[in-house]
């Protein structure tokens, strides 16, 4: 059988003849179904899920014309004939039909990977963004930079507007911030982006990829081709190693983010000011000004933490590869309001702060999350995705006034605090199948001292007792709420 030139087809030509699969439902599967199907192509979309959102969009995608199969065992089996499968992030390449897919030789794209195969003559460059911890505030502190400069710019992605969305707007923007996850990463081969970053690299993920060097090679994949700037963390080595081993475009320049003072060719930190010694004439002597970490004042903290800091000089120096102004760069950062769930003060009750960094959801998140506060009774656990948690408890164990644990996998987290820090108090918390935040809040305020703070900053993901991370920070946030009620 001859397979069709996928490499021949875009976003000006018809996909007539083609059978394409799309793999899972979410966010950006139903937008690759709604647009393989404007676009021409047969399109069978397959999902085991059968709740009722699911179902809405299944009955809109067969309005379009879709063959929408949901439910049990819906995605057993790759359907016969197929040209093309576009898959979900969250399949991982085990996943029996895209194992039958690669078997059958049906080439397999992210819907990252279709974006960028869709993007038309004269598209917005893309500035992409990777990193265990940090892209979402990454990319939404960019395009709060770049708006300042008067561009026609949105993040997208992994942060919640599918990539594949903003490339087929009839109103073309001027520049992507966009998001990748390892996932998305994962699934694009041909992206080449105009500057890129990988902010930092923990084990995360690691049952998804199977160990920590898969998963690394897929961060590695955003430098691949980019074009004008690969953006490093010098605090991280793994991340300059990444560039330098990434076959870029000829004339493409590595530029360093750095706490410290920045040598030629980084930006950094001189004093309280963001000293850019990259993108100016004189940079071997001399250096621009592009605001101080106090323009972040709106993060919440009177001094930002230091991952904040480092989210900021990594849009910066995107940005900065752009063209944009020094001045933009300030107003930019000066106007950015944070996610809801990372570092959100929730309240103070009896001098006791109550913080809610639900979106940490790995120990690397956790563990920048713990070093920002002194002393901290610690609400951890969740889906720890094959996570060790030792690091963290040898870093943090001194700030560590008592840990709450809820979760599937807190035995994990309980076994490293036996490890390495034997003293300091544990309570596991376990409500079978009701939400344990109301539990959770009034055993960390006993063990809470005025100063302290208690922080929830689970390290897991959420999904074995909450819809997503969100929920559990609401969840967190009421019982909060109804302490200080009861206080």
């Amino acid at each position: 059988m001859t397979r069709p030139d996928l490499a021949s087809l875009g976003r000006g030509t018809s996909w007539e003849g083609i059978r394409a699969v799309v793999g899972g439902l979410g966010v950006s599967g139903f937008a690759a179904a709604d647009t393989l199907q404007h676009l021409g192509a047969e399109v069978i979309a397959l999902d085991d899920g059968d709740d009722d959102r699911l179902g809405e969009k299944a009955t809109l995608l067969e309005i379009l014309g879709v063959d929408v199969r949901i439910g049990p065992g819906s995605t057993a089996t790759l359907p016969d004939g197929v040209d093309l499968v576009v898959t979900s992030p969250g399949w991982s390449p085990s996943t029996p039909i895209l194992l039958e897919a690669a078997g059958r030789g049906v080439p397999t794209w992210g819907e990252v990977e279709l974006a960028w195969r869709l993007r038309g003559e004269d598209a917005a460059p893309w500035l992409a963004v990777t990193g265990t911890n940090g892209k979402t505030t990454t990319v939404q502190m960019l395009e709060s930079i770049l708006r300042a400069e008067g561009l026609n710019a949105i993040a997208v992605g992994n942060v919640g507007t599918p990539v594949l969305e903003a490339v087929m707007n009839p109103d073309p923007f001027d520049v992507l911030a966009v998001e990748l996850s390892s996932y998305q990463l994962h699934g694009s081969s041909s992206i080449s982006a105009e500057a890129s970053v990988v902010l930092n690299v923990a084990p995360d993920h690691l049952d998804w990829h199977g160990g920590i060097d898969a998963y690394t090679a897929d961060k590695a994949r955003v430098y691949d081709r980019t074009r004008l700037a690969c953006v490093y963390n010098v605090q991280d080595p793994v991340t300059e190693r990444l560039v330098e081993e990434a076959d870029v475009i000829e004339g493409c320049r590595a530029i360093g983010f750095t706490l410290g003072i920045p040598a030629a060719g980084m930006i950094g930190l001189v004093d309280d000011a963001i000293a850019d010694r990259a993108f100016i004439a004189g940079r071997v002597s001399s250096a621009a000004e592009l605001g101080t970490i106090h323009d972040l004042a709106r993060t919440g903290e009177e001094t930002p933490a230091p991952h904040i800091v480092a989210n900021a000089l990594a849009a910066a120096a995107l940005s900065r590869a752009h063209g944009v102004s020094a001045r933009a760069v300030r107003d930019g950062l000066r106007t950015f309001t944070p996610d809801s769930h990372r570092i959100a003060q929730i309240d103070r009750i009896d001098d006791i702060g109550y913080v809610d960094d639900s979106k940490a959801t790995n120990p690397h998140a956790a563990q920048a999350s713990l070093q920002s506060f002194e002393h901290v009774v610690w609400v951890a656990g969740g889906l720890t995705k094959g996570a060790s948690f030792d690091e963290l408890v040898i870093a943090a164990r001194d700030r560590l006034r008592a840990v709450i644990l809820i979760g599937a996998d807190r035995a994990v987290i309980a076994e490293a605090l036996a490890r390495h820090a034997p003293d300091v108090p544990v309570v596991e918390v376990d409500t079978g199948d009701t939400d344990p935040m109301d539990r959770v809040v009034e055993v960390a305020a006993s063990f809470a001292r005025q100063g302290d703070t208690v922080l929830l900053a689970p390290g897991g993901a959420s999904m074995d007792q909450f819809r997503n991370y969100a929920a559990r920070g609401d969840s967190f946030a009421a019982a909060v709420h109804r302490l200080r009620g009861g206080s």
